[in-house]
């Protein structure tokens, strides 16, 4: 992705004569990979075909997919939804090639439209994952496609970055099981949702003035929020499929998939589990299950003794805000499990204070310096010395006597008036309970 336009090419995507094909094992691991994830059978035999259309993104007239022998089948995949589950069935994962990217556009000048191909990911080994029709708003659409997303991540098989063409999802719809309209090739949660809610109601305004919905092929216009009409909808045979001749067949050995089985990393679903039993918020329990790459700098932390909860907060709020604004990833940074545990047992300790802490969480996500080092360099220890900031309450007191008598007529919001008197003198550097004790002991002294 992002590569010059048709700078990645080979005689195999670009099908110049006399080219063959080749099976990329790793690609076919893969897949086994996320057939068994999807808890799928796999079949032991399967096979390629040649599916035939005659479109400009595969020059050579036809693509190599697999149909009636797919690799896996009869699987499901478990969504969380409104805080229970469901299950939504798997009906087959096959692979495929990849076609050329097609750019649609128009000429001003000569009042004619064209299309411009790139083929860059023509070739790439694809991975087609068809679902039963157990989906039943745009919403568990939305959720279906995050929840196979995460899937896809925890295995390392694909980015599942929409926006970079790794994950595309064709949406099919009807009503009551009806007639189905197939919209093509979305690529983002926003897109799925938007053009499920558009189609239920195109097809919903058919139907009452009592037209037929068609089986065909739509777009969506992301511009004009609608769906367009594309082509009428092919069936297999339009496609006259038949085994692809210049690839074996598969015959996948019992004991491949059981290794395959037994290196498989621990699934989203049995994360999500695992880290509600840490007592987190389920919706940060499914944050960190749906992120792989959080989720294992978390168990990194949590394993040198970091406290869970604590843990979970500072990497899923601060963190990630810090990351968001300056547009990197966790993995960019010098930040490490085990530093994010120190920054938390000096919050603990009261060596500085939550809000010194952010202060020393930004500093970390971008220098390598200890800790320790850190909150030297940057004045962000906390002063628990209780006898100056029993100095530091007492001046605040004698210098507000008014509050100090509203106070001592019951106004007790005025509390946090005089804890903000006495952070300005303390440069924000007083410990917070300790302020807290010593301040109600002074006042109430005064009273």
């Amino acid at each position: 992705f992002g590569a010059e336009p048709n700078t990645r090419v080979c005689p195999v995507c670009l099908a110049l004569p006399g080219s063959l094909p080749a099976l990329n094992r790793v690609a076919l691991e893969s897949a086994i990979a996320l057939g068994l994830a999807l808890h799928c059978r796999i079949a032991p035999f399967s096979q390629f075909h040649r599916k035939n259309y005659f479109y400009p993104d595969l020059p050579k007239g036809y693509q190599i997919s697999q149909y009636d022998l797919p690799l896996a089948l009869d699987g499901y995949l478990t969504l969380p939804v409104e805080g229970n589950t469901k299950r939504v069935g798997i009906i087959r994962v096959h692979m495929e090639e990849d076609t050329a990217k097609s750019i649609h556009g128009a000429s001003l000048a000569h009042n004619v439209g064209y299309a411009l191909l790139d083929f860059n990911r023509s070739g790439v080994p694809l991975l087609e994952v068809v679902s039963a029709p157990d989906l039943e708003s745009p919403e568990e659409a939305s959720a279906y496609l995050v929840e196979l997303r995460a899937i896809l991540r925890t295995l390392g098989i694909s980015s599942g970055n929409m926006e970079e063409g790794a994950l595309r999802c064709d949406v099919n719809i009807s009503l009551d099981r009806g007639t189905r309209a197939e919209v093509k090739n979305l690529n983002s949660f926003r897109a799925v949702r938007k053009a499920l809610e558009y189609e239920f109601q195109r097809q919903c305004e058919q139907v009452e003035r009592g037209e037929a919905v068609l089986l065909e092929t739509r777009h969506w216009d992301e511009a004009k929020g609608i769906t367009i009409p594309g082509r009428s909808k092919e069936e297999a045979e339009d496609y006259r499929y038949f085994p692809e001749p210049d690839l074996l067949p598969l015959e996948i050995d019992a004991r491949w998939v059981e290794q395959v089985h037994r290196s498989l990393p621990e699934l989203p679903e049995g994360r999500r589990e695992r880290l509600a039993s840490l007592s987190l918020h389920p919706s940060e329990a499914v944050a960190l299950a749906h992120n792989p790459e959080l989720a294992r700098f978390f168990d990194g932390a949590l394993e040198v003794g970091a406290p869970p909860k604590e843990t979970a907060n500072w990497l899923l709020g601060e963190a990630q805000r810090i990351l968001h604004a300056g547009g990197k990833s966790l993995e960019e940074t010098p930040l490490t499990p085990v530093r994010l545990a120190e920054l938390l047992e000096l919050i603990q300790e009261g060596v500085i204070s939550s809000k010194g802490g952010k202060k020393l969480l930004e500093a970390m996500l971008t220098s390598d310096r200890p800790p320790a080092e850190l909150v030297e360099a940057l004045g962000l220890a906390q002063v628990s010395d209780p006898a100056q900031i029993r100095l530091w309450v007492q001046e605040a007191i004698a210098a507000n006597p008014k509050q100090c008598e509203q106070y001592r007529q019951g106004k007790e919001a005025l509390l946090a008036f005089f804890v903000g008197q006495v952070m300005k003198q303390s440069s924000g550097k007083a410990n917070p309970e300790l302020l807290d004790r010593i301040l109600k002991e002074e006042l109430q002294a005064t009273a």
